[in-house]
């Protein structure tokens, strides 16, 4: 069973540590973030210094009522409409400063998000294939796009929303100070209650944020996969399955969901009604100070609007700390996945150095740069086993003690009884996989001191399980030489038997293959493939179940195409069909991961041991 994520109750593995990478990411733009709390600043005080002045204003109309009721003069409309266009200076510069950090603050998290896409994109490219056996597919999809989207919306809005809250609490504590230092230590004195209250529920809603990240890498695994393999769910009735396994993700992500936003919501309620307590307390304490003319009705206004204004950055800090909890979990799935060990640090990604060409060897490979490319004969490719053990899991081993010999050119068929080990003999000689124990050479040279992507440029696969990109005819048969001409693209195609039967689809070699690639028939997929790999012009072949998928017609002409181009190079055909190995140099004869038998087709006929049993029990069958 492939791990979907975390399980519910998983604890976070690196809470704070994840944050500390997240904000040495933002470090980089350091200098930008500068900016943007200048202009967090600048807008914080426009923002503080309207109350003070509507008090102002408050006070002399006050003051103006008072001399109209003793008939000694009346409101100064003059100083009121100065008051009021100072306000709309105030308010306009306040919409220009808020806009503007919005907006450097929106690039700053492109940018990071970015960063983490492409760093991401890369990750996967070095993680071994064993990380892919354990894990869901639309788990890793769903850290890549989901996790990443919910990081991005905090860099771009949380973040800047909880700056600016905390530079506007500070802003308006000291503009309380300068009118009242008995209301200001009244009103501070639910900033602790509330901190204690928020800190509660941020406990209580961390664990159930962590598994709705989770869940939801679950439901997009299952959806993923039932969406690649819907012809086979539809073959066998799998709808009423499908969908129940689907309510069973639904309805986990449903209930961590509802749990994380009811505690999450809980905040700003009892942020606020702590707020309103000590709203009311201002009212009677600010009222009896006016009375005693300690403060004066302009003063009590701006204080109480004061007080307003702090719970609201408070509220929204309290808001803002539960998609912080969110974005954490989402931000540590992220790094786990950064984290994960990775192969030999060799790829071009960190030598920081162009792709190699696929179908392009080293400088001892000059064959390939002749004029005819194809089918022709190279002395590379001896191929050593040396007592080679190998377990995908430590414990339970699939290869003992492999060894065989093969020289360069030889044709050297694997057969054996599903599980004998054959596709792995071939995951270990392209380093899918490292050896437990033992080693394998190529030309004499032991294949880990090899270069992974210069080792696997010697080879050239064709699979049972077929694989075309999205994209024409065309770019799929060049992916095997990103630099061939067209005219060797379509000798390619000819040598795959594939040329007649692309020139009758629509398009030719321009003919658009769809995302799953069912436009076309699964024994033309073969054959693209086929001549992807000729076009490559590799100095080892890997032909596991090549031909599976095609009728008996074709794959006499794929026998003849596969017959000249394995000429004087080396081949490892992985058959089944054992009529199609008769004339293979050797054969290696599997069972238990370990070679039983090995010999020519006739030799091992002739012992009468496993081999032949296997030749007969096909035709007995037929």
């Amino acid at each position: 069973m492939r791990r979907q994520g975390f399980a519910k109750d998983e604890k976070a593995k690196n809470f704070r540590g994840a944050i500390r990478r997240l904000l040495a990411y933002l470090g980089a733009e350091k200098f930008v973030i500068i900016v943007t709390a200048i202009l967090m600043v600048a807008s914080t005080v426009m923002a503080v210094l309207a109350p003070r002045i509507l008090g102002i204003a408050t006070d002399e109309i006050f003051s103006g009522l008072m001399l109209m009721g003793q008939n000694a003069g009346g409101i100064n409309f003059v100083r009121i409409g100065e008051i009021l266009l100072i306000m709309l200076v105030l308010h306009s510069l306040n919409i220009i400063f808020n806009y503007a950090q919005g907006y450097v603050m929106a690039g700053v998290s492109m940018r990071v998000t970015y960063r983490l896409r492409a760093e991401l994109s890369e990750k996967i490219h070095r993680l071994p294939l064993k990380y892919y056996d354990k894990n869901a597919h639309g788990d890793v999809l769903s850290r890549i796009t989901n996790d990443v989207d919910t990081l991005a919306n905090t860099l771009s809005s949380g973040l800047s929303q909880a700056l600016m809250s905390a530079v506007h609490i500070i802003g308006t504590i000291i503009m309380m100070l300068t009118i009242s230092p008995i209301l200001t230590l009244v009103a501070l004195l639910t900033l602790p209650i509330s901190a204690v209250c928020t800190g509660i529920v941020v406990k209580m809603s961390q664990k159930y944020f962590k598994a709705q990240q989770a869940d939801l890498g679950k439901l997009n695994g299952h959806i993923e996969e039932m969406f690649t393999a819907h012809a086979i769910v539809k073959a066998f009735n799998g709808e009423k399955k499908s969908v129940e396994a689907f309510d069973t993700y639904n309805n986990a992500l449903y209930s961590a969901s509802w749990r994380a936003n009811f505690f999450s919501g809980m905040m700003m309620p009892i942020v606020g009604f702590i707020s309103n307590l000590g709203y009311v307390a201002i009212v009677v304490i600010g009222g009896a100070l006016t009375l005693n003319g300690a403060m004066t009705i302009g003063g009590i206004q701006a204080f109480i609007q004061y007080t307003r204004q702090l719970g609201h950055p408070i509220a929204q800090l309290a808001g803002v700390a539960s998609v912080f909890q969110q974005t954490a979990a989402a931000a540590e799935r992220v790094f786990d996945f950064l984290s994960e060990e990775e192969e030999d640090r060799e790829t071009f990604f960190e030598k920081k150095v162009s792709p190699p060409i696929p179908g392009r060897m080293g400088e001892q490979s000059d064959f390939r740069r002749t004029t005819s490319p194809l089918f022709k004969k190279t002395a590379l490719g001896g191929v050593e086993f040396c007592d080679v053990c190998f377990g995908y899991e430590d414990d339970v081993l699939v290869i003992k003690n492999f060894t065989a010999s093969v020289r360069p050119g030889q044709k050297i068929a694997i057969v054996g009884h599903t599980g004998a080990g054959k596709t792995t003999i071939v995951k270990l000689l392209m380093r899918f996989y490292d050896v437990n124990s033992g080693c394998i050479s190529v030309d004499g040279k032991n294949i880990t001191d090899y270069n992974r992507n210069e080792l696997r440029q010697h080879f050239g696969m064709v699979l049972q399980d077929t694989w075309l990109f999205s994209g024409t005819i065309e770019q799929n048969i060049r992916y095997g030489k990103l630099d061939a001409s067209d005219e060797e693209i379509k000798n390619a195609a000819r040598a795959a038997q594939a040329h007649h039967f692309i020139r009758a689809l629509p398009d030719g070699y321009g003919m658009q293959i769809n995302e799953e690639a069912d436009n076309i028939s699964a024994g033309q997929k073969q054959l693209l493939t086929i001549a992807r790999t000729i076009l490559a012009n590799p100095d080892i072949l890997i032909l596991d179940e090549a031909t599976s998928n095609v009728d008996t017609r074709t794959e006499i002409q794929i026998q003849r195409a596969m017959d000249n181009l394995m000429q004087g190079r080396t081949s490892f055909i992985i058959a089944h069909r054992l009529s199609t190995i008769r004339s293979a140099d050797l054969i290696l004869v599997m069972k238990d991961g370990d070679i039983a038998e090995q010999g020519t087709h006739d030799e091992l006929i002739a012992a009468g041991g496993v081999y032949e049993n296997l030749y007969h029990s096909q035709f007995d069958a037929a």
